[in-house]
């Protein structure tokens, strides 16, 4: 499975998964930063990435629009503002443990949250 991080989240998040062979790039790293949330859900679909965000709201009205106007669109995964996924290590171990389950990635507009890893 392929991941883009949206820029609500730490580029250091993206760093940790890949030391544990997860595809995974950030905006930050891009420099996508102050793309809007359409270019940033384009990107990661013209990719073949699922977006990984915090950005919950925004998003998933994207998802529906894209889905409504047939634009590709590689999944959404939403880390929800309440979970305890808050520091990197955290978030890189859960994105280890959500691409381990999905390793073909998510059928097209699938909109997911991210779960803390089994003993995380």
């Amino acid at each position: 499975m392929r991941f883009y991080l949206d820029e609500d989240l730490p580029a250091k998040v993206a760093v940790l998964a890949r030391g544990r062979d997860v595809d995974v790039v950030s905006s930050h790293e891009l420099g996508h930063d102050g793309y809007t949330d359409e270019q940033q859900l384009l990107f990661a679909a013209a990719e073949g990435r699922c977006l990984v965000t915090r950005n919950r709201d925004h998003f998933i009205a994207l998802t529906v629009s894209f889905f409504e106007q047939g634009q590709p669109h590689a999944g959404l995964l939403i880390v929800p503002t309440t979970s305890r996924l808050v520091r990197p290590v955290d978030l890189a171990t859960a994105l280890v443990a959500y691409g381990g389950q999905h390793p073909a990635g998510l059928h097209p507009y699938t909109i997911d949250y991210l779960r803390s890893a089994p003993n995380g």
